[in-house]
């Protein structure tokens, strides 16, 4: 190919001269450019994976000579969201300079504590453990990356011998080595032996590439790995039929759903049993081919070669016996099917950490599965939140694409299990995850609130959002639910939150949004009814349909939620929370308000109901009463304002004041106090209660519970 060749096939070409041109001159933004392409393409690394670099000559600030600097993708990040502030910035001479120091590999990583004596910026990223591996190379850019098709060739029995062969020389090899400092001077020592090498290939983890501007490195990736796709789909099917022929052909769509959603909670309760996990499913068609194979019995145990995969994976995934037709709907059934594949799989880590661990081995940490195939439906992940779990997915998907196209060519081979747990539990990896925020207080916990496109729904599941939750919005007003959206991933990005729409009085619609808050994070742990309205009239002028629909969408609606969450609580069987939006009107008599009133007063006596009912699985059951909350209410945009306002003698815009006058705090509720309100039910310092009532209305004595 020519540097300007711009069609691929298995890789994207995604430069775009004039945005180059644009930053021509500034080769830190070039690479950051450069960077974010190779990021955005997941044929070529991962989220979090791989780090680029370059090195320019800069003013030294203490004496104004002229030093070589190298600017690389620091600790931590992802090349597709890459920003300055995500580089570590040293100096070039005294990277190198460390070697004077350096003792071998036992010791290699003291090194990392002498990367902050080579840092030139002192406000850019801290280094990485790769930091080296681009040091002691001398070229103006260099990308380090994980693309499924040289990995594939890297994890293959005889990936040195067909990396020679397929480039003729012209990328070298290094032996499969833990990344470090040691690594980088294995590096240099290939490309001295090697000089004019185009790149280096490292056994089972990935790939060097490099060009003497940010240009010519990206489009020598690119041919790079181009070279090695073609390679593998010329070999597909060579030896036989890929992953020995399909077993078993997948469920159709709507099975495969079906299925997924009957056990996910299922999953999750077990994965939950030492942290409170978030599920992410995929039935994507790379996975349907590993997991319906012949070869899936043997080649899943193995685990993955590259560090960056079973970092997030786990060293093996768990493979379900389950039949793709079994009838879940029988919880008790399918869980005493999944018990002892769970005990087994934690028995084989709890094995696999006491036959590898060292002296100063940090302690052994979850051992349950982080993937799990269940053969003709698809995968499930889990993991503290949605984007670990999706991510992890991604990367199980990574690991197929490499076990495919080593067995085309070759054998598939695993990194040995002392050396994935010499990653795993690396001291450097551990004082990463150390050094990691600390969970926030709803991390872990999935969300369903009714009503939340708009009003005091909205600002639950916003708060709820804002302490790690994963969120379900929904509303009956698609033009409403679709703003909503917007606002939810604008703020929060997708994997947050999911809409959907629902009706509270209509049970498909139900069943819809809560199958789509199991499909999209496992199950459901908060329950939050606050869709409601009002309809204010004297007595004489209720209608019959006034009465129906208060008592349909406030209490039946409450009803049908509740059975809903509870039925997915109960198959996790970690507990849960359900709390309902009620009012002070279900202990304050008014007028104009029978309707409205008793149906609220029928919310609350059905809350009581709910705890003492649900208490045996842990499910607790709680009130919060709101009362005259105006702002981004649907309610007081109808006639209800107006009802109000005239049983009281007021205008319609004395309302605020005039309720907020007849309170002992004289103060104007609004919804964020009702979402701090439900944040105190569900923050875990209450999970001893249930059946209790919280009013906040400002103080009406009148709505003393006590």
């Amino acid at each position: 190919m020519s540097v300007r060749e711009t069609t691929f096939k298995y890789v994207s070409y995604l430069w775009d001269d004039e945005k180059a041109a644009e930053l021509a001159g500034d080769e830190v933004a070039l690479l950051i450019y450069r960077s974010n392409l190779l990021g955005a393409d997941l044929r070529l690394t991962n989220y979090g994976g791989g780090n680029t670099s370059c090195k320019v000559m800069a003013k030294d600030p203490l004496t104004g000579a002229d030093v070589e600097v190298m600017w690389v993708k620091g600790s931590g990040g992802d090349l597709g969201t890459l920003k300055k502030s995500g580089l570590a910035a040293l100096y070039v001479d005294r990277l190198r300079s460390i070697t004077n120091v350096y003792r071998g590999v036992a010791y290699e990583d003291e090194m990392v504590e002498l990367f902050n004596h080579c840092i030139f910026d002192l406000s850019s990223k801290a280094p990485s453990i790769d930091t080296p591996l681009h040091g002691f190379l001398p070229f103006k850019h260099i990308d380090h990356l994980h693309p499924d098709a040289a990995i594939a060739i890297a994890a293959a029995k005889d990936g040195k011998q067909i990396t020679a062969d397929l480039f003729n020389g012209t990328i070298g090899w290094v032996e499969w080595q833990r990344p470090g400092f040691d690594l980088g001077l294995k590096l240099k020592e290939c490309l001295e032996q090697n000089p004019g090498i185009r790149g280096i290939m490292l056994g089972s983890h990935g790939l060097f590439t490099w060009g003497d501007t940010a240009y010519e490195s990206y489009i020598n990736t690119l041919q790079v790995v181009e070279q090695c796709g073609e390679y593998l789909e010329q070999n597909y099917g060579k030896k036989g039929p890929v992953f020995g022929g399909q077993k078993m052909s997948s469920q159709d769509d709507t099975t495969r759903k079906n299925q997924a959603v009957e056990l996910a909670p299922i999953l999750r309760g077990f994965c939950s049993e030492k942290t409170r996990m978030v599920g992410h499913f995929t039935d994507d068609s790379r996975v349907m081919e590993f997991i319906n194979s012949n070869d899936l019995e043997w080649l899943a145990p193995m685990g993955t070669s590259c560090p960056d995969h079973f970092l997030r994976t786990k060293i093996s995934p768990l493979a379900l016996s389950l039949s793709a037709d079994d009838d879940l709907s029988n919880t008790k059934s399918v869980k005493e099917k999944l018990a002892p594949a769970f005990e087994a799989y934690r028995k084989m880590y709890a094995e696999y950490y006491e036959g590898c661990k060292h002296p100063n081995s940090p302690p052994m940490r979850d051992a349950n599965p982080v993937v799990i195939l269940y053969p003709g439906i698809g995968m499930f992940t889990f993991a503290k939140d949605k984007q670990t779990a999706r991510v992890a997915a991604e990367f199980y998907i990574n690991a197929i694409n490499v076990m495919k196209g080593a067995e085309a060519i070759s054998a598939y081979t695993a990194l040995p299990r002392q050396e994935a747990f010499n990653i795993e539990y690396w001291l450097l990896e551990e004082a990463k995850l150390q050094r990691m925020p600390k969970p926030k207080t709803l991390s872990g916990r999935i969300a369903l609130v009714t009503g939340s496109a708009g009003g005091i729904g909205k600002a639950i599941a916003k708060k709820f959002a804002d302490e790690g939750a994963c969120v379900v919005i929904n509303d009956n007003d698609e033009t409403r639910l679709s703003n909503a959206k917007e606002d939810f991933t604008k703020q929060y990005g997708k994997d947050i939150y999911v809409a959907a729409l629902m009706d509270v009085t209509n049970k498909a619609t139900i069943d819809g949004a809560f199958r789509a808050g199991v499909l999209a994070f496992g199950g459901i742990d908060i329950v939050v009814n606050c869709a409601g309205l009002s309809i204010s009239k004297p007595l004489e002028e209720h209608t019959e349909k006034d009465w129906d629909l208060l008592y349909d969408v406030l209490v039946k609606g409450q009803f049908l939620i509740t059975q809903a969450g509870a039925e997915i609580m109960r198959k996790q069987d970690i507990g849960g929370d359900v709390l309902n939006i009620v009012s002070k009107n279900a202990l304050v008599s008014g007028p104009n308000n029978a309707g409205y009133g008793s149906a609220k007063a029928a919310q609350l006596h059905l809350s009581r109901l709910n705890a003492a009912e649900l208490g045996k699985d842990n499910i607790r059951v709680n009130v919060v009463n709101p009362d005259a909350v105006i702002s981004d209410s649907k309610i007081w945009a109808g006639d209800w304002a107006a009802g109000r306002a005239k049983a009281y003698g007021v205008t319609i815009e004395e309302l605020p004041a005039y309720y907020a006058k007849r309170t002992l705090l004289n103060e104007v509720i609004l919804p964020e106090d009702i979402a701090n309100a439900c944040m105190v039910f569900v923050s875990g310092m209450l999970n001893k209660s249930t059946g209790n009532i919280l009013n906040v209305d400002g103080g009406v004595a009148a709505a003393f519970v006590r």
